[in-house]
């Protein structure tokens, strides 16, 4: 057998999604704004799911000019019936709402690990559950869950966060396998700590768990297992998501692109 030749081919395709639709949860702010703006500016009409009317509006701004469009949605993941119709004649459904508290476990409030759980989990499967009809039909599909390195490790105070990213794995990994046939693909996207809102309002909760000042939480915590020393910024998480949505990633399914700084090198 002889090797194949070390010479480039052609360079990779550019991502274009003209004429297909994408549906990216939490998208208001933070990755999910990120990744709305990054699918709208390869062709696809992104339709962008979140609880927040004001930051969805200013999104939908924000999107004016791109390639595609940007549409705004307002849903309460909770409601997971409509959860399943919103998804219906996607092409690309990006699973990234989340939410998260920083208790113990005894301390933590049942009603919250519900909700974490709800959100997390159960609605990205009926979101699944909900685009897969018209994605098997027409024999293509991406699905990106932007899961967390929080969803091959564990950390202490985050058993709710925790719990749905791992259950978000295994998810994910049981589509890929079903929707391989059908020409679909699914995958996470396991970002360390990144630049968000959802971050930053951990800080208070992470130092009083931790015991320490505010001040220390992200050199003494946060960035504590990363051999990068810094936050990743949501731009760079969607362009993980974007690449997995291109042809070049078609062969790319039931896995975790990791984007940890090297936390899970450990």
């Amino acid at each position: 057998m002889t090797a194949r030749s070390p010479l480039p081919g052609p360079p990779a395709p550019t991502l274009d999604l003209g004429g297909r639709t994408a549906l990216v949860t939490g998208a208001a702010g933070g990755i999910g704004r990120a990744c709305a703006l990054r699918l709208a500016a390869a062709g696809a009409k992104v339709r962008a799911v979140d609880r927040d009317t004001a930051g969805l509006e200013a999104l939908a701004e924000q999107g004016r000019g791109l390639a595609g469009t940007v549409e705004a949605h307002v849903l309460d993941l909770t409601d997971l019936d409509a959860a399943e119709l919103a998804a219906a004649g996607t092409d690309v459904l990006v699973n990234n709402a989340g939410l998260q508290l920083v208790r113990p476990i005894e301390e933590f409030p049942p009603d919250v690990f519900h909700t974490v759980l709800t959100v997390m989990l159960e609605a990205p499967f009926r979101l699944i559950r909900g685009a897969l009809p018209h994605m098997y039909g027409q024999g293509w599909g991406r699905i990106v869950n932007v899961s967390s390195v929080h969803g091959l490790r564990a950390s202490a105070y985050k058993s709710a966060y925790v719990a749905a990213k791992h259950g978000l794995e295994g998810l994910s990994k049981t589509a890929a396998l079903e929707g391989a046939p059908h020409g679909v693909t699914s995958n996470c996207v396991n970002p360390a700590y990144v630049r968000t809102p959802l971050v930053e309002k951990q800080l208070a909760d992470q130092a009083r768990a931790h015991d320490i000042p505010e001040e220390r939480v992200l050199a003494e915590v946060l960035l504590q297992d990363s051999a990068v020393k810094r936050l990743i910024e949501p731009e760079e998480v969607a362009e993980a998501v974007a690449y997995l949505c291109g042809p070049q990633a078609s062969f790319v399914t039931g896995t975790s692109l990791v984007l940890d700084g090297g936390w899970t090198a450990h």
